[in-house]
């Protein structure tokens, strides 16, 4: 990647630090407060994104493999620790770059791309990040998937409620879920690109820039589409190995919220119950949170929806709107830290 790009991506990250900084909704005098409050469980709360990060990189790396093939040259090279910890890198880099980005949180999938094709040829990388994206959607839809029945466990536990309107939310979740998986499932088998560009050509004022676009990389498009689609037909080790990963993300993740809950003394009578029950209780608050989030994913960092999304989500499990708060407070500079940290690994010598 050239140092111009190098820096433009340097300088949106840093730019969405400082948008984060002044977009809470308390004052900093309030946002110190709640910092102390979190006092030493801010480790923990920070350390476990370097395990889902950890889960989120073997994923992409299991898909590169399966992308690139194991009989290939490279994928030995593919296999060694060191390419491992460059996509660890370039892992939290990425994602550090689609905080500070709409629509869905695109940003750090061009600079994965251009660092990738550094390894791999162009067309590999490009549809290598691609997969990886779909699957990183593809598990949300599962984690929301699960959590419903999650929930309906606890039901049966006589730990949560059920109503006619309850039913009715979980109901349209299913519904929504497994009306994705038949489209990720038709994305898998024929390729996505070629697809989606053709969606874009119906934007008015996009036609000609589509039809443009498909007749000049015709080739590399199909190309691309082409290893899309293989993939899932010939290496399904490698895309079901990448898609446990990537759920497993969201369980680990779902630790930082437990962690919070046990720092307000939350442990529904502790033991090893108590906490599993107050884990399970997270990961439900963690896939409402993300849900919430992803349907209105168009906003900048997701401003004020992720913050909404934590006390709906709270609230639904009889908890304080207070405690909504703060957990959305310390998950937003938990977020701040780790953009820090993506923007400072852009600016060390690639290994």
């Amino acid at each position: 990647m050239s140092k111009r790009l190098n820096n433009i991506f340097f300088f949106l990250g840093c730019a969405a630090c400082v948008v984060m900084l002044f977009t809470f909704d308390v004052s900093f005098v309030e946002l110190w407060q709640h910092i102390c409050h979190a006092g030493y469980w801010l480790i923990p709360i920070i350390g476990i994104w370097t395990v889902v990060y950890g889960l989120n990189a073997l994923a992409w790396r299991a898909i590169i493999i399966g992308n690139v093939g194991k009989e290939e040259t490279a994928s030995r090279q593919l296999l060694s620790g060191r390419f491992f910890w460059r996509i660890y890198r370039l892992t939290i880099t990425g994602y550090a770059l689609n905080y500070a980005t709409p629509v869905g949180g695109l940003g750090g999938e061009p600079y994965r791309i251009l660092e990738l094709s550094k390894d791999i040829d162009k067309e590999h990388a490009t549809s290598s990040v691609i997969l990886y994206a779909m699957m990183h959607f593809f598990a949300h839809f599962w984690f929301w998937f699960i959590s419903i029945f999650i929930y309906l466990a606890l039901v049966a536990a006589g730990d949560m409620p059920i109503s006619t309107a309850i039913a009715t939310v979980l109901a349209i979740i299913v519904v929504f879920c497994l009306v994705a998986f038949y489209i990720f499932s038709k994305g898998y088998r024929n390729g996505l690109v070629i697809y989606v560009l053709g969606l874009i050509g119906k934007i008015p004022g996009l036609k000609g820039w589509s039809s443009r676009f498909q007749q000049r990389h015709a080739e590399t498009l199909h190309n691309i589409d082409a290893q899309i689609a293989a993939l899932y037909r010939q290496d399904s080790r490698a895309f079901y190995s990448s898609l446990v990963l990537e759920y497993f993300s969201r369980v680990v993740q779902s630790a930082e919220v437990l962690f919070m809950l046990l720092l307000f003394g939350i442990d529904n009578g502790g033991g090893f119950y108590g906490i599993l029950i107050t884990y399970l209780h997270s990961i439900l608050i963690v896939a409402f949170t993300t849900l919430f989030a992803n349907l209105i994913g168009f906003l900048p960092m997701q401003l004020g929806v992720q913050e909404g999304g934590f006390v709906l989500s709270i609230a639904a499990l009889g908890l304080s709107a207070a405690l909504g708060i703060f957990v959305s407070i310390i998950c937003r500079v938990r977020e701040i830290i780790w953009i820090a940290i993506g923007m400072a690994l852009m600016k060390v010598k690639n290994v």
